[in-house]
């Protein structure tokens, strides 16, 4: 991913942008590797509870937490994620956008990163268009002290380019994966989350 940073769990009297911006940088975590036994207990203990929409994806990932152990959601990530040869589901922007990895969509983001004075860490092998790195870039423009770049407008554009073309196609894909238990909570959260921010860009 582009940073790395602690989760932050904030209560909801400590801004919508910062949670947001921790609801992004959860999403970022979860998608790019199965999350330690540490993160499913924080995760279980959180409050589930209100009839809002997003409160009700949020319930459903909660709920998934305590019911499974880390190496259970470890062997569901390999074999939707991961595999052996070609992935059951792949996470990458290009591939939804062009039908293929590594094509004219990821050179784009490129250019769009580098304008942003961003660039992918040397550690990290997932090429740029990987959701989790999407999801921490915009967590980074939400966040980020730089108002030149973490702005509302900064914000929508980033997404429109390079997420809501494409995150539908693949929380649907997750979620209705027969091997999706865990991650089919969390594409459902974040299909939810993802239809908020674009409602809300679209305002």
């Amino acid at each position: 991913m582009i940073s790395s940073q602690p989760l932050k769990f904030e209560t909801p009297d400590q801004g919508e942008e910062t949670a947001r911006a921790d609801l992004y940088g959860l999403l970022a975590s979860l998608f790019y590797a199965p999350p330690s036994q540490a993160l499913l207990d924080t995760l279980a203990m959180a409050p589930a509870t209100g009839d809002a929409v997003l409160q009700h994806g949020w319930r459903g990932l909660v709920e998934a937490c305590r019911e499974l152990r880390a190496e259970a959601v470890s062997d569901e990530y390999e074999a939707l994620f991961v595999g052996v040869g070609k992935s059951e589901i792949l996470l990458y922007g290009s591939y939804y956008l062009s039908g293929f990895l590594m094509e004219k969509p990821l050179i784009a983001l490129r250019d769009d990163l580098a304008r942003l004075g961003l660039q992918k860490a040397d550690t990290v092998i997932e090429s740029e268009d990987h959701i989790a790195t999407l999801c921490e870039v915009m967590r980074y423009l939400i966040a980020s002290d730089d108002v030149l770049q973490a702005n509302l407008v900064m914000q929508k554009n980033f997404f429109a380019a390079h997420l809501q073309p494409w995150v539908r196609e693949l929380c649907t894909a997750v979620e209705n994966h027969p091997q999706a238990r865990f991650y089919a909570a969390v594409a459902h959260l974040a299909q939810i989350f993802f239809d908020i921010e674009m409602q809300a860009f679209d305002m």
